[in-house]
């Protein structure tokens, strides 16, 4: 069994792509993942195995990347959208050669544990790597970050009008994508 620090380590790229998208400076990025993963060595025993170590370590890190936003608001940042792209990570995580599902799911009914399902969550995290940058950004800002519409439309100088259009569009493309990709139906 691989030690708590590997662990650390097998998430690190993840990590790594979270803190690319919402932040769009690779230094910045570095920085809030670091500080995450010496977080999470600094005090293992927070861990308590009460949920994923990948979900705790985003937890860690939605907070690092929102001190990171703050503290470079005045700073500006080139981005550059794909360049960690690696393939169609769809393909790679969640299905076979032929197109179909590497483990079918237990229960395709019950909407609960269709949510606990490993695997709906790595279709869900490929369908976000699908967005548009702008739009992927915006989402978790708003969804996994919690931050609230005025600092979103403050941090990025977008109309309160112009943050939800984006954020429907958004929702809209995951939930497509999601039809597609999980629940089999080609339509709402």
């Amino acid at each position: 069994m691989a030690t708590f620090e590997e662990q650390l380590v097998e998430h690190r790229s993840y990590l790594m792509r979270f803190a690319r998208l919402q932040l769009r400076n690779d230094a910045w990025a570095e920085d809030a993942v670091s500080e995450t993963l010496l977080a999470a060595l600094a005090k293992p025993q927070t861990f308590g195995n009460r949920s994923q170590l990948k979900t705790w370590l985003v937890g860690i890190l939605k907070h690092k990347v929102i001190d990171m936003i703050r503290s470079n608001t005045r700073e500006v940042s080139a981005t550059d959208a794909d360049t960690d792209h690696e393939g169609d990570e769809l393909d790679r995580m969640a299905f076979k050669a032929d197109g179909h599902f590497a483990e079918e799911p237990n229960d395709w009914g019950d909407p609960h544990k269709t949510l606990q399902q490993s695997q709906f969550f790595q279709v869900l995290d490929a369908c976000m790597e699908r967005l548009p940058p702008a739009l992927g950004r915006l989402f978790l800002m708003r969804e996994w970050l919690e931050l609230s519409s005025q600092d979103i439309c403050k941090e990025l100088s977008l109309t309160p009008t112009n943050l939800y259009v984006q954020l429907h569009r958004a929702r809209l493309r995951l939930q497509e994508c999601l039809n597609i990709n999980w629940f089999g139906r080609h339509g709402a």
